[in-house]
């Protein structure tokens, strides 16, 4: 009788352990398996915000579909410009008062143009996988909007791209994932998405921390 309840206690304390073991040990994995996924989808929100960017300083606007984002990078180009400080004649200022007075200008002088691919991608294509979660095992696109909002009675460009993190985190633990959802943090990423933009604010700042920019 002894013998079988020592037996039973040690099948206990076994249990015990390993159910502490695992309290610890799955968040932890959890943890690396999120940081080294996210990393990756910041990395693709970042080609994406560089091409939005080229896209509003040469068209004016952002684009909310993805092939023709990437046609416009395979084809568009920069204007290449320089500014340089000059001196002229306030010809007004003469006329007026019959004195020769000068003025500061500041003159742009166009130097040619560079492509939009070379300039952002160099020999890299990625740009043209950008619409694609870059998790292994998933295969889902990002969601992306562009329009305007009104401000101060003028329409601003805005565009937004975002993933939701449970089809990034996917095949983790759906309790973890439950309370990974649930971040308010300055340290983490921010609510049930990670997301590039806003079509409610003017930013093209993402909603992850510093630490994925300094990777």
């Amino acid at each position: 009788m002894k013998l079988v309840i020592q037996l039973v206690l040690w099948i206990v304390i076994i249990f015990l352990g390993y159910m502490v073991f695992n309290a610890v040990y799955e968040p932890i994995q959890f943890n690396k398996v999120k940081e080294k996924r996210f990393a990756k989808v910041v990395d693709r929100l970042k080609d994406i915000r560089a091409a939005q960017l080229a896209h509003q300083e040469i068209t004016g606007n952002f684009e909310k579909d993805f092939d023709k984002l990437i046609r416009f990078i395979d084809t568009a180009e920069f204007t290449l410009t320089q500014r340089r400080d000059s001196t002229v004649m306030d010809e007004e200022y003469r006329k007026t008062f019959g004195v020769d007075k000068y003025k500061d200008i500041v003159l742009t002088d166009t130097l040619g143009t560079a492509s939009v691919k070379d300039s952002l991608f160099k020999n890299s294509t990625r740009y043209k996988e950008m619409m694609n979660v870059p998790v292994d095992g998933v295969d889902a696109k990002f969601t992306m909007d562009a329009g305007t909002i009104l401000k101060n009675e003028n329409k601003i460009p805005v565009f937004e791209a975002k993933v939701a993190k449970k089809v990034v985190l996917h095949d983790l633990d759906k309790d973890l994932l439950m309370a990974e959802n649930q971040v308010i943090s300055v340290e983490g990423v921010n609510g049930k998405f990670i997301t590039l933009g806003s079509m409610t604010e003017i930013k093209t700042e993402g909603n992850w921390p510093t630490a994925y920019d300094n990777n």
